[in-house]
């Protein structure tokens, strides 16, 4: 998920309460929703985490942020809008960090391809070290129906991302293999930091697999 620079996929059910002038809600009240958002979102990540999707209660989840189990159906629809919600959340602050991280590689006179990628790489490494409790829940196969088809619809963008940062021919079969090869690798540290004892560990990952990338990036021949 490295080299992201714009949304990609389905948007998730949730949806921020937008600016509307004078004619929307009033600042504290927008105050209230988001925070009431918050934590509904965060009593559902605690939840989800401890018993898994399929287990979870939308009962116990109501009960840990406080909020009535109305108000979750209002703002979320179910268990399922709260699991999507987390993960557009998750998705949109990978593509923010590396978005940036790119923005700022550039701005100080980076091009090579292979070191934007990495670099991006790196930033989408430590956005799952910090974000791991969601990161680990959202690489389990325990989730709502149908979301395996939009994690698998947002990996094909994430590859087709990575191959235009590396200026890699997408016509050519080798050069799109050795994009989701790389894809791949990411991912898979990705998931193995959610297991890193400590960030002494984690940043070890980090580096070793960011020399791994340097090596697989490089052009043939």
């Amino acid at each position: 998920m490295s080299g992201i620079v714009e949304p990609a996929g389905a948007e998730a059910a949730r949806q921020l309460p937008e600016e509307q002038g004078s004619m929307g809600p009033s600042e504290g009240h927008a105050g209230q929703d988001r925070s009431l958002r918050r934590a509904l979102l965060d009593a559902a990540l605690a939840v989800f985490a401890e018993r898994g999707y399929t287990e979870a209660g939308l009962t116990e989840i109501a009960a840990r942020s406080g909020i009535q189990v109305g108000s979750l159906f209002q703002h979320y629809g179910g268990k399922r809008g709260l699991y999507l919600a987390l993960w557009e959340e998750f998705r949109e602050e990978q593509e923010r960090r590396t978005a940036a991280t790119l923005t700022a590689e550039r701005a100080r006179g980076v091009d090579d391809p292979v070191a934007l990628f990495v670099a991006g790489s790196r930033a989408y490494l430590e956005g799952a070290w910090d974000n791991r409790r969601l990161g680990t829940l959202l690489v389990e196969d325990d989730g709502p129906a149908g979301f395996d088809a939009l994690r698998r619809q947002w990996d094909r963008a994430w590859v087709r991302r990575n191959a235009r940062l590396l200026e890699v021919d997408e016509r050519r079969r080798a050069g799109r293999v050795r994009v989701s090869v790389l894809t791949t690798v990411i991912g898979g540290a990705a998931r193995e930091l959610g297991d890193c004892g400590d960030e002494t560990e984690a940043r070890e990952i980090v580096d070793e697999v960011c020399g791994i990338l340097i090596h697989l990036s490089a052009p043939p021949g």
